[in-house]
């Protein structure tokens, strides 16, 4: 996988656009000037949390005793539910559930809503398929946050922009992507088990 590829992946499995709406809920109790302050202290939490992931996962893996395939199906799964649930949203419900009101810290913002378990599972996922491109994984990590992390910076103007409609369409595109790329990763997954039998 390239570099720009594996950021898109990963800026698809963030969906800065679809949690923006959630974002803005969650946020909306906390004043205006306090607001992007828990913001950039949330994303750099997520980041932290990412390169976490993208530097232990490795040893994770080995000590848990678990194959690259099962790691690429399982992280299909999940990334196959959360894009259904970006195309057909539950009323009233964000894509990871409930959350809870006031001034955030680390949850729900930081984790599970940018670093989610499949964000992190992907992570671990580039990182095992190939340990000797870290470099280049922490290019792509970083690019993916830095992107996301812009959109969600500008989340008010974005959503006064774009309104509710506009979302909407975004985030069904997304998710119709993140369904492919799902797909692709399951297809991936089987293929690599069934050659190692």
């Amino acid at each position: 996988m390239e570099i720009w590829s594996a950021a898109i992946l990963l800026f698809l499995i963030m969906d800065p656009l679809g949690n923006m709406p959630v974002f803005l809920s969650i946020l909306k109790a906390v004043p205006r000037e306090r607001r992007n302050k828990i913001l950039i202290r949330e994303l750099f939490i997520a980041l932290t949390i990412m390169l976490l992931f993208l530097y232990t996962g490795q040893t994770f893996l080995a000590i848990m005793n678990l194959k690259q395939e099962a790691v690429s199906i399982a992280g299909a799964i999940i990334l196959f539910i959360i894009a259904i649930r970006m195309i057909f949203p539950a009323k009233g419900r964000s894509i990871m559930g409930d959350t809870p009101d006031g001034e955030p810290m680390i949850v729900p913002l930081a984790t599970p809503l940018i670093a989610g378990p499949s964000l992190l599972a992907a992570i671990m996922l580039l990182a095992n398929q190939d340990p000797g491109r870290l470099f280049d994984w922490t290019v792509a990590v970083i690019s993916a946050w830095f992107v996301s992390a812009c959109i969600l910076m500008c989340s008010g103007k974005l959503y006064d922009l774009l309104r509710e409609r506009g979302l909407f369409a975004l985030e069904r595109l997304m998710g119709m992507i993140l369904v492919m790329l799902s797909v692709q990763m399951f297809l991936d997954g089987v293929i690599h088990y069934v050659k190692g039998v």
